[in-house]
């Protein structure tokens, strides 16, 4: 009992102690003014986010995986980053994985006891096939869920890269990973309710962690995101109005573009910029790694050198 009294996660939070008998007004002045402190709990942490974006992006360039792994909201904001990023960066659905105690089931409702359970995460994680070019980044607002302490510690003697997202200093999970991110985003407005700022600080950092690696692996170029998959109306939309961005042609130029690269924004837009075919723009693309910026470049560079 005293462990989770020194928890700040867990505290209560004098600002709210008259909660049940404010108005619907106050109650969301109040939540907007806690959740201005998020963000500055985030930005003291960067310099560790970084590093986990560092990892991440090793993974990624090492034909590895960024794994999440937690119990409850945590496991639930893992499943959610990793579902977003195959439509968003063009990533095969294997390459971001979430695990979440309980399983699948547990996203839509909660499976009693599954975060205390000390071998099942262990089991998650043989079953993935986890090897060592992995990074597994384990969530928890209290910084001690067994699922997760035990999930890390069975990567790290894999030689996984590991990461721990917690809310509390000092965090059980945080003396597991080799990157300990601890944003102190203090007493919840409702005690105890991690999926209010705990849960947006572990947001926040999710994307910039799957965002800043994906990025670093050449699924942006300038800040457009060249490798979305156009999977419906809205998407081709996007997709074309990406290529006209990038490019600064006329949307027709762009329609048929996509169309010639198969649907690929990346490809689309090097053909356009280059005046070049597809398999032109896929060799000088698969030469710099996928990177459109890196590709223009090359190409000329290249042609530069051939006219001297």
């Amino acid at each position: 009992m005293s462990e989770w009294l020194h928890m700040t996660t867990e505290q209560r939070n004098e600002r709210s102690t008259n909660l049940d008998r404010m108005s619907a007004l106050q109650i969301v002045e109040l939540m907007n003014s806690e959740d201005e402190r998020v963000a500055h709990a985030v930005h003291e942490v960067l310099p560790q986010v970084a590093q986990a974006i560092e990892l991440a992006t090793a993974s990624l360039r090492s034909d590895g995986r960024i794994i999440y792994l937690g119990a409850g909201t945590s496991g639930r904001l893992g499943m959610l980053d990793a579902a977003e990023c195959p439509p968003t960066f063009g990533v095969s659905a294997g390459r971001i994985v979430g695990l979440i105690a309980g399983g699948p089931a547990a996203m839509l409702q909660a499976v009693e006891g599954a975060e205390d359970d000390t071998a099942q995460c262990k089991e998650d994680l043989r079953q993935i096939g986890l090897n060592p070019a992995d990074t597994v980044i384990g969530l928890a607002a209290s910084g001690r869920t067994p699922y997760v302490v035990h999930g890390l510690r069975f990567a790290k003697s894999l030689g996984c890269a590991t990461v721990a997202v917690a809310c509390t200093r000092n965090s059980a999970i945080g003396v597991e990973a080799d990157v300990a991110i601890e944003p102190i985003t203090g007493p919840e407005v409702l005690t105890g309710s991690t999926r209010l700022k705990a849960g947006t600080a572990q947001k926040m950092i999710l994307n910039m962690i799957s965002t800043g690696s994906m990025v670093a692996v050449g699924k942006a170029y300038q800040n457009l995101m060249v490798d979305v998959q156009p999977t419906n109306e809205k998407l081709r939309s996007r997709a074309r109005r990406i290529v006209v961005e990038a490019t600064g042609c006329e949307e027709k130029v762009a329609e048929r573009a996509l169309r010639e690269a198969g649907e690929n924004a990346k490809t689309a837009i090097v053909m356009v910029l280059l005046g070049v075919s597809r398999d032109a723009a896929e060799r000088v693309l698969a030469r710099v790694g996928g990177k459109v910026g890196l590709a223009i470049a090359d190409h000329r560079r290249k042609d530069e050198h051939g006219r001297r």
